[in-house]
């Protein structure tokens, strides 16, 4: 019998590993978009910058040693500065989540890959390139140098005349277009992308830590993607949204940054609580105690996030009132993050502890972060922040929430993963050595810094005169910060031997119950030979015998039958089968995407603005040729995934990935653009020299063409909707190009605004904002009208039918959502004058 099941395990085998690899030749790794390979990439590249992050504060941390140092001048410390922080939060931080979650969360989950594989790619290309665009900037000694946090007016045009501020912006956002990538791809891959029978209550914590960050990152980096657009046009073409001689605010940058930068602490955290969260009872030896009280509490810290954003603004004159709410809400998202802190220490006193090597990192993690978050606690009470403000205090508290928070957790997810991926045992060598220099070194360096804040030093001083207190203080964080340096790299050198020369680990050596031990270690391209059925929360506790199984085809989706790449998709909510997702294979599309996007960037930091507009048209075109390969162009017959079950494939649905992939895009765009009403609004109201000299003009003739414009274009795109269920294809295709057509007059009614009736945009900041506002408009209903074209041409083509109805569905929801936004600009711009008494 064990003979029969190898030998059938072997056979899927060969009939998977071929679909799976990537192309052969001397280039075909560029091509590949498994997610097990991208996801290895992105956290190897975060790895290095880490590094370079690393020796940038061991810059930081010579020049502070002592008082008076030479060794950096004022403007090299302000680039190795910003650098560090811009490195360690923007290229470090956030895509070893990325990458992570890209390698683990198919896994988790029981399937073969994310919901887009090319999107994953896509997306560490972009990150590869914007991070590298920033340290080339760095060694050419033109790096940022306002600080990470980029405040104005300090990063403006006069006082920061060269490229340094422009190759933040222009990088920081082409990073964040991978972010925004990975976060849809997560969002719809934990929706629709499981094992059958894996529903919401079933999914493993880690998953839903991870589906959280995801939205979190949904609406956390649009405002600060907005805020960089702002300062970059400002920067680039003079509109003054942050100039107050213009009627600009410089708080408005700060508001755009803090709604990404509070939450982006716990888009950080919360992952890393997520491998706290499995790492914890497979060593405890039970299952974690508060499933459901666990998933309310993360639920709950990402709602109240939102909400803390001028916590980091105490300082800067907001009323008492805003100030009494901010502390308030601060002082409450304490309450969820100890729901989970007790929920841990529940588990680890109920059952039997291990201390491996993952667990003390565990330990670390406990004693650390619960230090900053109580350091937390007294900055958020308004008195004691307005003493401890910009001191070295807060550069204590903020270290100790993010090693803390993060890079423990960090470091106990690599060794109790890496026998996953590397197929080798990760408990013996150089590892607890090093654990305890990290942990000695870093509360040697930042311990002290509380108190050097308390005796008033500032931060981002490059130097300070001696005899305050400050000196011996500062020469310990010192010493301190080299150590942990010393340890990290120790930690570095026991990684690369465990992984040339550490034992065969054997599968499962932990005895865990989640799915990833189910696979081979390490795992082979298509992760599982066939997709499981589950029933339990801990599939592998419920059933030892279940891998086995699997690799022998006692699954869904036994093997390669129809010679393609495919996965399972289920009920969001029951985890029940009701799709099969046919995954596209190996392509160069999302790296020559990527470089087309990167040509967007660089030409506009060199301000070649013609090659610019070359750029955002090749990546237009290419995201229609990407678009254009999916899909069929027939009615498919229902497929049968076993268990005596049929399902139809994706593309015949009109709730396929594709659907929430538009869903969460828009969500996305969404955010951006509250952003935008916010700043408009906060303008009006709260900046200086306003009202402006003048207003949009009063009359109603462009509003009204506008608005029959958008509402004939909604209207088309409903009929086409209809008209593809009832099988006509001439009335399909007929509204369809009405939809476009009255796409394009809705645009020209938007840029008749700035062009026409609105003030020059570099007069006032009212005349800029009504031009950024219209131009989302503008953009909007040209890239709906784009859509509907698009999809005449895929009906012409064959593409749709009552079956296959996506990309009617999917350009009806993109027009409603355009008009929708369009209708709020067109109050905004040519109704709020007219009732504010223009």
């Amino acid at each position: 019998m064990m003979k029969d099941t190898h030998r059938q395990a072997l056979r899927l085998h060969r009939l998977l590993q071929p679909l799976w690899d990537a192309p052969p030749g001397r280039f075909g790794f560029l091509a590949d978009v498994n997610h097990s390979v991208i996801g290895k990439r992105f956290m190897v590249t975060a790895l290095v910058y880490f590094l370079i992050g690393g020796v940038l504060a061991m810059l930081i941390r010579a020049q502070l040693a002592g008082p008076h140092t030479q060794f950096l001048d004022a403007a090299s410390y302000s680039q190795v500065f910003t650098m560090h922080g811009t490195v360690m939060m923007f290229l470090f931080a956030i895509p070893l989540i990325e990458g992570f979650t890209i390698y683990m969360l198919p896994k988790l989950l029981g399937t073969r890959d994310l919901a887009f594989p090319r999107l994953g790619a896509f997306g560490y290309w972009c990150y590869l390139f914007g991070g590298l665009l920033l340290i080339i900037g760095m060694l050419a000694g033109v790096a940022p140098d306002s600080g990470w946090f980029m405040y104005t007016p300090l990063s403006s045009k006069p006082f920061s005349p060269g490229i340094n501020s422009d190759l933040w912006l222009i990088g920081v956002t082409f990073v964040e277009v991978s972010a925004v990538c990975a976060a849809i791809e997560f969002m719809v891959t934990v929706l629709k992308v499981r094992a059958g029978g894996m529903s919401l209550a079933r999914m493993p914590l880690l998953c839903w830590y991870l589906w959280v960050t995801a939205a979190m990152m949904l609406v956390g980096f649009p405002p600060l993607i907005l805020g960089s657009i702002l300062l970059e046009l400002e920067r680039a073409f003079g509109l003054p949204f942050f100039d107050p001689t213009r009627g600009g605010d410089p708080l408005l940058w700060q508001h755009l940054f803090w709604l990404f930068g509070h939450p982006e602490v716990y888009i950080i955290f919360l992952p890393a609580a997520g491998v706290i969260s499995t790492i914890i009872p497979v060593f405890a030896g039970r299952p974690i105690i508060g499933y459901g009280w666990i998933v309310g509490a993360l639920i709950a810290q990402a709602f109240i996030s939102f909400g803390l954003w001028v916590h980091h603004m105490f300082t800067t004159g907001i009323p008492h009132l805003s100030l009494a709410f901010f502390s308030a809400a601060s002082l409450l998202v304490v309450v969820p993050t100890a729901v989970q802190v007790f929920a841990w220490l529940a588990t680890l006193l109920s059952g039997r502890p291990r201390l491996t090597l993952p667990m003390l990192y565990v330990l670390g993690f406990f004693f650390t972060f619960v230090a900053g978050g109580l350091t937390g606690v007294m900055v958020a009470v308004v008195p004691f922040d307005w003493q401890a403000h910009d001191t070295h205090f807060i550069v204590a508290h903020l270290h100790y929430v993010l090693i803390g928070g993060f890079v423990f957790p960090a470091m106990a997810g690599i060794y109790y993963w890496l026998p996953h991926i590397t197929g080798r045992r990760s408990d013996t060598g150089l590892g607890k050595t090093a654990f305890w220099v990290v942990f000695t070194g870093f509360h040697a360096g930042f311990l002290l810094m509380h108190l050097t804040g308390l005796l008033g030093m500032p931060r981002r001083v490059y130097t300070y005169p001696g005899g305050l207190g400050w000196d011996t203080l500062n020469l310990i964080s010192s010493i301190g910060g080299f150590v942990m340096a010393i340890g990290f790299a120790m930690v570095l050198i026991d990684l690369v031997l465990q992984w040339r020369f550490a034992p065969h680990a054997k599968k499962n050596p932990w005895r865990a119950g989640t799915l990833e031990w189910a696979m081979a270690i390490p795992p082979t391209t298509y992760n599982i030979a066939s997709i499981p059925k589950i029933e339990h929360r801990d599939p592998l506790h419920h059933d030892p015998s279940l891998p086995a199984a699997l690799a022998a085809g006692a699954g869904y989706l036994a093997g390669a039958p129809r010679n393609r790449r495919e996965t399972l998709c289920v009920d969001p909510v029951t985890g029940q089968p009701d799709q099969v997702l046919v995954l596209p294979g190996p392509s160069y599309l999302p790296l020559v995407a990527a470089l087309a996007t990167g040509l967007f960037f660089v030409a506009f930091l060199f301000k070649l603005y013609w090659l610019s507009a070359i750029g955002a048209v090749a990546v237009l075109a290419l995201s229609l040729i990407w678009m254009w390969r999916s899909g069929l162009r027939e009615d498919p017959e229902p497929i049968d995934i076993g268990f005596g079950e049929h399902v139809l494939p994706h593309a015949a649905s009109d709730r396929s990935t594709a659907w929430w992939a538009m869903v969460f895009t828009l969500t996305v765009d969404a955010a951006f653009f509250a952003a935008l009403v916010f700043g408009y609004l906060f303008l009006w109201l709260i900046a200086p020299n306003w009202p402006p000299p003048r207003l949009v003009d009063p009359g109603l003739g462009v509003p009204a063409a506008t608005t029959l414009a958008l509402s004939v274009a909604v209207l088309a795109a409903r009929r086409a909707r209809a008209c593809n269920a009832r099988g006509s294809a001439a009335g399909r295709e007929a509204a369809l190009l009405a939809a476009a057509i009255a796409g394009v007059l809705a645009m020209a009614g938007f840029l008749a605004v700035p062009f026409w009736l609105a003030p020059p945009p570099t007069e006032h900041a009212y005349g800029a904002v009504v031009a950024v506002l219209a131009g989302y408009g503008a953009f909007h209903a040209l890239i709906a009208a784009i859509a509907s074209a698009y999809s005449f041409l895929r009906s012409r083509a064959g593409f749709m039918s009552a079956m296959r109805a996506i990309d009617a569905v999917n350009q009806d929801m993109f027009w409603r959502y355009a008009a929708l936004t369009g209708l709020v600009i067109l109050v905004l711009v040519h109704g709020l004058p007219r009732w504010a008494g223009a």
